[in-house]
């Protein structure tokens, strides 16, 4: 039985950062963030390019309105400046299983611990208030700091899917798959993670 739908105003935060909906108005902000090409060797999009980045924001917000995927914008709150973004997705209610996923930050923030505490506050929410089974992951198995990434927070390795996906510069990539479930969740916040990511 599912006791809790996903709630699609949902805002997450932590002492340092703020998830909250994405907007239209994050699209002018975002352009000075994502003007780096080589943040997006391992995405899908290219989002240094505008007319790519207008896209990847509309699209954003239409699936926000059909409740098929939460974009949040990712907000700096010592500063109020915006930093990334990323997204709840691929939900099934049924299967009580949810996709942490879509996720960049700018380069000024990378390597600081963000990715962590995004990644902590949203399986926090998927467990423990949506009350859901599995959280899963993919990433290019060729990004390496991303698959280590996703072990650093608990995740499992699961599979390979060859040619899985579209790329920038039409290379196809190999998608591998990670997951967190619900048996582990407990294990995972009782590691030393837990005292730095609690939500307020």
């Amino acid at each position: 039985m599912i006791k809790t739908m996903l709630d699609f105003n949902l805002t997450l935060q932590t002492d340092e950062i703020l998830l909250r909906p994405m907007k239209l108005e994050d699209f002018d902000p975002f352009l000075k963030l994502t003007d780096d090409k080589s943040m997006w060797i391992y995405f899908t999009s290219d989002l240094s390019e505008k007319a790519e980045l207008k896209k990847w924001v509309e699209t954003a917000l239409t699936e926000n309105e059909k409740k098929t995927r939460l974009a949040f914008t990712v907000v700096d709150k010592s500063t109020n400046k915006l930093i990334g973004s990323t997204s709840f997705g691929n939900i099934s209610y049924r299967d009580k299983r949810i996709e942490i996923g879509w996720t960049w930050i700018c380069k000024d923030y990378q390597g600081k611990g963000i990715n962590d505490r995004m990644k902590y506050l949203m399986m926090k929410y998927a467990f423990d208030t949506m009350e859901f089974e599995r959280v899963e992951f993919k990433t290019d198995v060729l990004n390496i700091p991303a698959r280590k990434a996703l072990r650093r927070v608990g995740a499992k390795e699961e599979g390979i899917l060859r040619s899985h996906t579209l790329m920038t510069n039409n290379r196809r990539r190999d998608t591998i798959y990670y997951s967190v479930l619900r048996s582990e969740w407990d294990d995972i916040k009782g590691m030393t993670l837990q005292d730095h990511f609690d939500d307020k």
